[in-house]
């Protein structure tokens, strides 16, 4: 299957913006309607959304749901949320509203038995979000770094029954600059779900050197500032990633379903 290009609607005060390396004042805004957002991505090809609420990750409280909850009803096709869900309750409010995945991120790390329960309660319907600044966890809107890697939650997270694996390396998002391949292979060959690979697509080339990396457990790259500055179109990068790959080596593990 090719690769799924996954766009970026990150929210700030009900704003759609783009952050500089998760700096929540290093934001820039590129509209103000998240639904009309959604729906050009869907006119353009889109066959599935990444919507965090950047707010709520910072204060651990839901804080643009009435914006989440329209850009759900909007669109016919699937949504992942993320954003300060910290609890089974506001996962299952974010299910209500039509989420077809919840991503649990500073949880994950600080209570994993609300991950466990709440991939109890939405069996193959919880991703997780791991955030990693020079290769350890990030939480809290990125705001603090932990002392426990990346590759170690990931563990963590399948076995508690996460059903994803959305990995972002902090130092390339929004920069455009590049994807972080191989510590995106590294996590995706360390763990036995698919991995989102996300931060730093910037040209069509880092699509290529994802979908060539070799690791079938790398399924999914969401992009966010190259769309909206359009360095990438989504037509363009949807084509790039169904493209056959160049012959390399193959992961040695099958990726579980």
């Amino acid at each position: 299957m090719p690769m799924l290009i996954v766009p970026a609607i990150d929210l700030k005060g009900g704003k759609c913006v783009r952050l500089l390396r998760g700096e929540m004042n290093a934001e820039t805004v590129y509209g103000d309607d998240p639904v009309a957002m959604a729906e050009r991505w869907v006119r353009e090809g889109a066959q599935y959304l990444h919507v965090v609420d950047l707010d709520g990750a910072v204060s651990g409280q839901p804080e643009n749901a009435e914006a989440i909850a329209a850009l759900c009803r909007s669109v016919s096709i699937p949504v992942e949320i993320g954003g300060g869900i910290r609890s089974v309750a506001r996962a299952a409010e974010l299910r209500a509203f039509g989420a077809d995945r919840v991503i649990f991120g500073t949880a994950a790390l600080a209570h994993p038995e609300v991950v466990q329960a709440a991939c109890r309660e939405f069996p193959g319907r919880v991703a997780i979000g791991i955030d990693a600044r020079d290769g350890n966890v990030a939480v809290h809107g990125w705001t603090e770094t932990s002392r426990t890697s990346a590759v170690e939650l990931a563990h963590q997270m399948e076995e508690l029954g996460a059903c994803r694996v959305i990995y972002t390396d902090i130092s390339r998002d929004g920069t455009q600059q590049g994807v972080n391949v191989e510590a995106t292979r590294a996590i995706a060959d360390a763990i036995g779900i698919p991995v989102t690979a996300s931060g730093g697509v910037g040209s069509l080339a880092d699509i290529a050197a994802l979908r060539d990396c070799g690791s079938a457990g790398i399924d999914a790259v969401i992009i966010g500032r190259a769309l909206y500055t359009g360095a990438v179109r989504l037509p363009d990068a949807i084509i790039a990633a169904a493209e056959i790959a160049s012959p390399r080596p193959s992961s040695p593990r099958a990726l579980k379903p």
